[in-house]
């Protein structure tokens, strides 16, 4: 079996890993940013109708201040990230599947205000009508080493959870002078399979956005002897 690299940011990183070794995967690599959070300006709670929120991170950097906006529906982008909003005692709005421009979309009709707490490395997003978007960025990403990257010479699998994770990775691999070809990618979305260009042995794109169908995709890959 092919071994699996994982890169996300800690503390999925280690929740990714154990679930993958249970599946009876070979895990390799670590966390190919480190989080940290950003200084900024919260804005008055009552200016607004609800939050957006792409990444459970926002809650874990956010800070004190998010405190003033616990009476505000929170849209989040999928499930785990709707699961750290009740674990932060806040309210849950809508849940989306397929990235937050989609998610958008959905509240499409609605006269909303939203404000989108949200990384330094973002995904551009177009508000319908009727809805009105402020943002504040709320934490960043550190960039860190590739670990384990010379285990990527021979055939190996790798998950991709992000954009910024697909677009640093291809670019670390060949500033090391690692051969793409025998490197098959499994990634959350299409975009982020967009992102991480062209010249692997394969790229595929996971059934849902989400971590559980990253890794049953992966481990289909890693058990494939092609």
């Amino acid at each position: 079996m092919k071994p699996l690299m994982l890169l996300r940011p800690e503390p999925g990183f280690g929740v990714s890993a154990e679930t993958a070794r249970e599946m009876g995967m070979e895990v390799i690599g670590g966390p190919l940013f480190s989080i940290e959070p950003v200084a900024w300006d919260p804005p008055e709670s009552d200016a607004f109708d609800g939050l957006l929120i792409g990444s459970a991170n926002a809650l874990r950097h956010g800070g004190e201040a998010l405190e003033r906006y616990a009476r505000l529906p929170v849209h989040v982008v999928g499930e785990a990230t709707a699961d750290a909003v009740r674990a932060a005692g806040m309210l849950v709005g809508q849940i989306g599947r397929g990235g937050l421009q989609s998610l958008l979309d959905r509240l499409a009709g609605r006269t909303l205000r939203l404000l989108r707490l949200a990384g330094e490395d973002r995904v551009a997003l177009t508000a319908p009508e009727g809805i009105t978007l402020e943002t504040r960025t709320v934490y960043h990403a550190v960039p860190e080493e590739v670990a384990d990257a010379e285990k990527l010479r021979t055939d190996a699998v790798v998950a991709l959870h992000s954009g910024a994770a697909a677009t640093r990775f291809a670019s670390e691999i060949d500033r090391l002078g690692i051969d793409r070809s025998p490197i098959a990618i499994a990634a959350i979305g299409p975009r982020v399979a967009e992102m991480v260009g062209s010249g692997w042995q394969s790229v595929h794109i996971a059934k849902a956005p989400d971590d559980a169908q990253l890794l049953a995709l992966a481990r289909s890959l890693c058990q494939d002897s092609a």
